[in-house]
């Protein structure tokens, strides 16, 4: 495996996306059961191991594209292969398209970490998933950290969904960005 150079004060830290395994339970149980890093998803928080690790099992190792988001250089003692997130990239039911989401433990939030892992993730994504030209996210109005991370990342903003979903009880608008195959990756 290829050595990370450390993070140097203030920049990114260089960010990596590998397959998850089950021994990641407890690190994602981390990051998966803060409210705060949970507030904009559909989902709730979790609040046991036992559901991590069911997830885990039968949702992320089976999925086609969904990757852990770790940190190379990472002073904390978590080790520089530990999740610290995660990010997938799912295909949807017309062959072309695909859904990206984005996840990231609150001790690593405006740091250029999402950034960093969203355009990896969009890199390999074209590259690994067959027939997709298109990867589209959707987020809430009013989570302005992600539109912006989708915006740095090379996203384009196509348009708000009005009532498009329920988010924790609520019914939300939605911001669609999309990147396509051919759009120039962002460096």
């Amino acid at each position: 495996m290829e050595q990370e150079a450390p993070a140097q004060p203030g920049s990114v830290p260089a960010v990596t996306l590998r397959r998850f395994e089950l021994a990641d339970v407890d690190a994602m149980m981390e990051w998966a059961s803060d409210p705060e890093v949970t507030a904009f998803m559909t989902w709730d928080a979790y609040t046991s191991r036992e559901a991590v690790l069911a997830f885990l099992r039968d949702a992320v190792l089976p999925h086609p594209w969904f990757r852990a988001v770790c940190l190379g250089g990472v002073g904390d003692g978590h080790g520089p292969h530990r999740p610290e997130g995660a990010v997938s990239v799912t295909p949807t039911d017309d062959a072309c398209r695909a859904e990206l989401c984005v996840l990231l433990a609150r001790a690593h939030w405006g740091k250029g970490v999402a950034t960093a892992a969203v355009k990896r993730a969009v890199a390999a994504a074209f590259g690994d998933l067959p027939g997709v030209e298109r990867v589209e996210a959707v987020v809430d109005v009013d989570h302005a950290a992600a539109r912006r991370v989708l915006e740095k990342a090379g996203f384009q903003r196509e348009a708000v969904l009005r009532s498009y979903c329920v988010v924790k009880g609520r019914v939300r608008d939605m911001v669609v960005y999309s990147v396509i195959s051919t759009d120039p990756l962002v460096e």
